[in-house]
């Protein structure tokens, strides 16, 4: 918002240059994004009147003889299309400087001396949005009492130094004047605000006579309309037209330029319609219907629908409430009576409707964030009262209105002991209410208790929070003392989730994976792709910012493969990426239909170097910590191939799975062929070893020995292996598969399985006869598990 500092100083007795004040603001929770004077860098721009005008032939220019003060007229030459004789105008004599530092030279045009430049506004810096309509393509016409000679800035007020605010939304009462002179008189001792008062002259004639107001929808809080009889539409004084430039606002015509004057003052949106124009006296704001349209100010149709709120006659839409006026009942210079409209809409639905037909204005963007609800009455008596000065007329008896709406004030309690811990100060009782004085509160004191009335103006605090920042506002951020908190002399250390975090990391780093961090948003098909997981309710945003980001996953899977699509696409033909992170699943609780963050890791591995091998590998050596470690095929998840896939357990408790990515899928992806993992982090901690045992290093040499079998193709390597450890062997440490193999010699039914027993005892050097009968102990277990040994 911009804030004429002229105008701020008119509401509160301050005087501290422009610059502090907003150093001031920035620091107490309004922040000041800097302040503009638009006579900064312009020179030599007086007051000229036009004496006569001279046409150049075959040209759009005139010859014009200026009076600017001096003994003789000065001669211009002048291509506006708005130039004649009579007028006072805005001269940049030579030597001046204009907006974009350009000076101005003497010069001949078209061979004939021009000893200056007549000037639009825009050319002397007021933004093109600000021009008034009848000057945006021409010259702008000075006041005619103006003093030929002097310099135009004070005619303009363009001295005035303009602060602009960036308002956030808990902070909407200072999108008002009155609301910044209250927030400037409280962040500055002893500084009152002075707002000055319209009396009321109503006739006769009762308003409700002539109007009468419904309301069919609960959007509209309060709807309130007054009248204005035999006004005359013209332009608005100079000091209205300048008010309103400098605070970023088109003047338009004397009425119009009221409703945008009070609304910056006092925050409260007002439309004035042509009441002329009205086929019926009663106005109804209603839901507009499905498929009803009306064209706006700006001249543009809308079809509208039954989220928008509509302000109709004869069953008619002649605004959009709380956005637009309609065409059709326009102010224009043959208006003669003003219907005046004071209002309080919902603000979602003013927000969706501005939103909807990119419409923002500064009605809606006060609707949005909120407005003064006990200056809805004030603020349309203030405006009939001022159209009253500006236009003439005579203003009707009373306001009709949809009800007898009272803004009530709020009551917030607070503990001095409360303020003081939160903030870390020792404030007493008195500097706690004087506060609160200071912002215009009410406080009641009830031992250490404070009871805070907060008057309607600010609507933005309502718990114990929005108490102590304002105290924090009003004291000072500054003059907080910076203090260390306060800790023990605890050594820091990782929990046990954060250690095997770290660990993972760290392993699969050291096997050559790179970390990546992919989307928790994905589609609904994608979210529930690789999972064994609940997915019945999926989470979904209500407002996503696109299809592809809409829900919430429940695997890593997927978004490490649409990584891998997107590096294969790029030449990187070769890929090892893993992702540590958070999956969402509802679980079930019905009193809290929040989902389940569940700490998962997944990896995946694609291109010629890698096989599903190389995955289980970086598996076992993921889990080297953990005892009882196995695999066993699995077909359960339809993403992977049927015939490599696995579950992986570590005992009875299944962790994740590893297999390569189904060929169907992968063409979906666009991926070549691939591998992954995936395996469940907080089932991992639930299983973790709580203590590794040392065990020492045996001082005798292992020994090893190979066997072969051949067994039905069905048969695992994980049932074999658990035959095997069946046999308690106590001096057999491990078990390697080394070969698979199906082809000559063997029957389609059968493969064959290649084993390296390793032998090793902690007490002595295994003998060949303890390592032999160690050996037939196993192979007459295979042998009656229905393997033949080779």
């Amino acid at each position: 918002m911009q804030v004429s500092y002229k105008w701020l100083k008119e509401l509160v007795n301050i005087e501290v240059p422009a610059h502090d004040l907003s150093e001031k603001m920035s620091t107490s929770g309004i922040e000041v994004e800097g302040v503009d004077v638009r006579s900064a860098g312009l020179s030599k721009l007086v007051v000229g009147e036009v004496l006569s005008t001279e046409a150049i032939p075959e040209t759009h220019l005139n010859i014009c003889q200026v009076n600017i003060g001096e003994d003789a007229p000065t001669q211009i030459v002048c291509g506006a299309e708005n130039i004649k004789a009579g007028i006072k105008v805005i001269v940049a004599l030579p030597g001046a400087r204009i907006a974009g530092n350009h000076k101005i030279k003497k010069g001949k045009i078209r061979g004939i001396e021009s000893l200056g430049m007549i000037c639009s506004l825009q050319e002397i810096g007021f933004p093109e949005n600000v021009v008034p309509k009848a000057f945006a393509e021409g010259i702008y016409y000075l006041p005619t009492d103006a003093t030929n000679g002097d310099d135009i800035f004070d005619y303009l007020e363009m001295h005035d130094e303009v602060l602009e605010l960036s308002i956030t939304p808990n902070r909407a009462d200072a999108l008002s004047m009155r609301g910044v002179a209250h927030e400037v008189a409280a962040i500055y001792e002893n500084k009152t605000v002075s707002f000055d008062e319209k009396v009321l002259s109503e006739s006769h004639v009762k308003t409700s006579e002539k109007l009468a107001v419904a309301v069919e929808t609960d959007k509209a809080l309060t709807y309130n309309l007054r009248l204005i009889e035999n006004v005359t539409v013209s332009p608005s004084p100079q000091w209205l037209q300048n008010r309103l430039m400098n605070e970023g606002i088109r003047p338009i015509n004397n009425v119009v330029d009221v409703t945008n004057f009070v609304l910056l003052y006092f925050g409260q949106p007002l439309h004035a319609f042509d009441y002329d124009q009205f086929e019926e006296k009663k106005v109804v704001v209603r839901q507009a219907k499905a498929t009803e349209k009306m064209t706006t100010l700006d001249d543009i149709e809308r079809e509208l629908s039954a989220d928008d709120i509509v302000i109709t006659v004869a069953g008619k839409p002649v605004a959009l409430a709380g956005v637009m006026g309609g065409k059709d009942t326009e102010m224009t210079a043959k208006t003669t009576t003003v219907a005046l409209e004071s209002a309080i809409f919902q603000g979602t639905s003013i927000r969706k409707t501005s939103q909807k037909f990119n419409l923002r204005s500064e009605s809606s963007a006060r609707f949005e964030k909120g407005i003064n609800q006990a200056d809805v009455t004030t603020a349309l008596d203030y405006a009939a009262a001022m159209i009253v000065e500006l236009a003439g007329g005579e203003l009707t008896s009373g306001i009709v209105s949809s009800n007898d709406f009272t803004a009530k004030d709020v009551t917030v309690s607070i503990t001095l002991t409360k303020i003081n811990r939160s903030l870390g100060l020792i404030l007493n009782q008195a500097e706690v209410v004087a506060i609160f004085d200071r912002l215009g509160f009410t406080t009641t004191v009830t031992d250490e208790k404070f009871d805070v009335t907060v008057p309607p103006r600010r609507w933005d605090i309502a718990i114990e929070a929005d108490l102590i920042e304002e105290v924090a506002r009003i004291y000072g951020y500054d003059n907080i003392p910076n203090t260390l908190p306060q800790a023990g002399s605890t050594i820091g250390e990782l929990t046990k989730a954060q250690q095997l975090a770290r660990d993972v990391r760290t392993t699969l780093e050291g096997a050559g994976l790179s970390e990546i961090i992919s989307y928790s948003l994905t589609t609904a098909e994608k979210a529930v792709q690789f999972t064994k997981l609940p997915t019945e309710h999926l989470t979904a945003l209500a407002m996503p910012m696109s299809e592809e980001r809409s829900t919430l996953r429940v695997n890593l899977i997927s978004g490490i493969l649409d990584i891998v699509h997107y590096n294969l696409a790029r030449g990187n033909d070769s890929l090892a990426l893993y992702e540590v992170g958070q999956v969402f699943a509802k679980l079930g609780n019905e009193t809290d239909n929040r989902p389940t963050e569940l700490p998962q890791v997944a990896f995946a591995l694609t291109g010629k170097t890698y096989d599903f091998y190389t995955i289980k590998g970086i598996v076992e050596t993921l889990l080297l910590q953990f005892d009882n470690v196995r695999f066993e095929a699995d077909q359960s998840i339809t993403e992977l191939h049927p015939g490599r896939t696995a579950r992986v357990l570590i005992g009875d408790v299944e962790v994740g799975f590893l297999g390569q990515v189904h060929p169907t899928l992968a063409k979906a992806y666009d991926i070549s062929e691939t591998y992954v993992a995936n395996l469940d982090l907080s089932a991992l901690l639930a299983n973790l070893p709580e203590q590794v045992i040392f065990t020492d290093i045996p001082k005798f040499q292992a020994s090893r020995r190979d066997i072969a079998l051949l067994v039905d193709r069905v048969t695992t390597n994980q049932a074999i292996l658990d035959v095997i450890a069946s046999s308690k062997v106590k001096t057999l440490i491990k078990a390697d598969l080394f070969d698979v193999y199906t082809g000559a010699n063997v029957a389609s039914d059968k493969k064959s399985l290649a084993y390296t027993l390793t032998f090793q005892s902690a007490e002595n050097q295994l003998t060949d006869d303890e390592i032999t009968a160690a050996v037939t102990k196993i192979t007459k277990k295979l042998v009656e598990f229905g393997a033949e040994i080779r």
